[in-house]
């Protein structure tokens, strides 16, 4: 799928198909993933790929949002700071959520391009989360996505945000560019 079209018509599905997944379609999404920019070259993202029903269960419970139990895999996206935190001290709480959010934006267009969908779930029970999946305390769970074929939509997809409203020059709220002028031919 050409980049832009993926873009275009990525968004969030919570209705999901019985049709089955196949698992190689989510560790090359997870690849994609791994392969977004890093801070310093320090790797801190870290990927669980979940598939067993019970867990994908409590998962759901632990959000409190039962669409997650409909979809055949969930992959939780978690990062680990210490590295980080020893290169950049306070910075790298700025630092591990940008790379997450790197991470999962490539995930998420990886996945548009294979054709499956999933939701971005930020909305949960960290606690809940680390003691079904047996993650240490000093990981943070950045985001749970389950991933699956879209239902067929009833609705249509919502307008993206208009970027007039978005973008500004110079300084914040400045909607206007001055004229940038040619440069001179050598």
């Amino acid at each position: 799928m050409d980049l832009d079209k993926a873009i275009k018509t990525r968004h969030s599905v919570r209705r999901f198909k019985t049709k089955s997944v196949d698992w190689r379609d989510v560790i090359k999404a997870i690849d994609a993933a791994n392969l977004a920019p890093t801070a310093g070259n320090i790797p801190t993202v870290k990927y669980i790929v979940v598939t067993e029903d019970d867990k994908i269960q409590e998962l759901a419970d632990a959000s409190q949002q039962d669409f997650i139990a409909t979809a055949g895999y969930i992959v939780v996206i978690c990062t680990d700071p210490r590295q980080c935190e020893r290169s950049y001290e306070e910075r790298a709480k700025k630092y591990c959520p940008q790379q997450a959010g790197t991470a999962i934006e490539n995930f998420l267009l990886k996945i548009t391009d294979l054709g499956l969908s999933t939701c971005w779930v930020g909305a949960f029970n960290e606690d809940q989360i680390k003691k079904i999946l047996k993650i240490p305390d000093y990981i943070v769970v950045e985001g749970i996505f389950p991933v699956g074929y879209e239902m067929p939509k009833e609705s249509k997809q919502r307008l993206k945000p208009n970027l007039d409203q978005r973008l500004y020059f110079n300084e914040y709220k400045n909607t206007y560019m001055k004229a940038i002028k040619k440069p001179e031919a050598l």
